[in-house]
């Protein structure tokens, strides 16, 4: 049988029933809409969540007699040290001028620099930052820890502070996660029910096909081209529709709102395309599995 009868008796079942059809279709909008919504915000969200695990720091106090070879020592040993990701060496009188200019009435009493050299040290990983910091670290005969290098004075790596910014992060990226899961299925069991809807209005059709000796293959064709036909018609709207309302809504207020124009998303065409691959395998799967039951006669 030719490919254009299977196409044309797609068009002819969505002329036909033309109500179930659309409700086929308009659950496919609303489902790329909400996705392509989605989307964004979660890579949005999650790279907020990954620009803030990124300022998880251990900061490595030297003594305050601590030479130019003591600096470059330490320096050494942090190149060399288990998940070190980046270290930034600040001077005293650099921390000095620093906090000077946050607080130019205080500094102006104190007569000598009571700030240490310090590398501040970002983990390659912001969940290995209490690794990082036990590497660093050697444990003392009487408890506790001592820093591994006699020019160190401490190791800290701000922890109340820093399990906060894990334990938001975390629970933020769990949540999209949860969430995305959950969407996907909802759309899926959404389409798929939809289209079984628009199939049980035609089961006496399919019916009589398996009886005169019509194949599987045969009768399920139509359906599933007719799938794609409404996934397909239901994600250019969509994306017709995420497209106006980027260039009418989101594009004249990114001047203005640092907050809308920082994140890096996905590119517009990109989007549109996995929306509308999305759409039409969803419900050309959706057409498949809603078949096997009306197939068994």
């Amino acid at each position: 049988m030719k490919p254009a009868f299977f196409v044309k008796e797609a068009f002819r079942s969505i002329s036909r029933n033309a109500i179930p059809s659309f409700a086929a279709m308009a659950s496919v909008l609303v489902t790329v809409l909400v996705l392509g919504v989605f989307i964004p915000v979660v890579q949005a969200t999650t790279g907020a969540a990954n620009e803030v695990r990124g300022r998880v720091l251990v900061d490595v106090y030297l003594k305050k007699d601590a030479t130019r070879t003591d600096v470059s020592r330490v320096q050494a040993l942090l190149g060399r040290t288990d998940h070190v990701g980046k270290v930034q060496y600040v001077s005293k009188a650099q921390a000095y001028a620093t906090e000077k200019k946050r607080n130019p009435e205080a500094y102006e009493l104190l007569g000598t620099n009571p700030l240490p050299d310090t590398f501040r040290v970002t983990p390659d990983k912001p969940d290995n930052v209490a690794a990082l910091r036990n590497a660093l670290t050697t444990q003392a005969a009487g408890g506790g820890r001592i820093p591994i290098d006699g020019a160190i004075d401490q190791v800290k790596n701000r922890k109340d502070e820093t399990n906060k910014i894990l334990t938001a992060t975390r629970v933020v990226k769990l949540a999209m996660g949860g969430l995305a899961v959950l969407l996907i299925i909802a759309s899926i069991l959404l389409i798929s029910n939809t289209i079984r809807l628009s199939l049980f209005s035609r089961r006496r059709e399919v019916e009589v096909m398996k009886l005169v000796g019509a194949t599987d293959s045969f009768i399920r064709w139509p359906f599933v081209i007719e799938g794609v036909v409404l996934g397909a018609l239901g994600g250019v709207l969509a994306v017709l529709l995420l497209g106006i309302g980027k260039v009418a809504f989101l594009d004249p207020l990114a001047s203005d709102f640092a907050l809308i124009a920082a994140p890096q998303t996905i590119g517009f065409a990109l989007l549109a395309i996995v929306l509308l691959v999305a759409s039409v395998g969803v419900s050309a799967v959706g057409s498949s599995l809603s078949l096997r039951k009306f197939l068994r006669v």
